[in-house]
């Protein structure tokens, strides 16, 4: 593989981990419902809730292959 390749890849999945929690959180009548419970708190709420270290680790990732970028030649 070129080294053009590795950075075209890389950049997709630094895309993708950006847009992910975005479209998760966005698409609202996909957990708009009540049910799973979990510890009786609703889905629509848990799954909000489980995003938050989500994004941080999406966002930890991504900063992660972006710093690694910068030391490619």
């Amino acid at each position: 593989m070129a080294p053009t390749d590795h950075h075209r890849l890389r950049r997709v999945a630094i895309a993708v981990l950006l847009l992910a929690p975005a479209a998760g959180l966005l698409w609202v009548p996909w957990y708009a419902g009540e049910g799973p419970r979990l510890a009786g708190t609703p889905f629509f709420y848990w799954y909000q809730l489980a995003w938050v270290p989500g994004c941080a680790l999406c966002l930890l990732a991504a900063y992660a292959l972006t710093r690694h970028d910068r030391h490619d030649p």
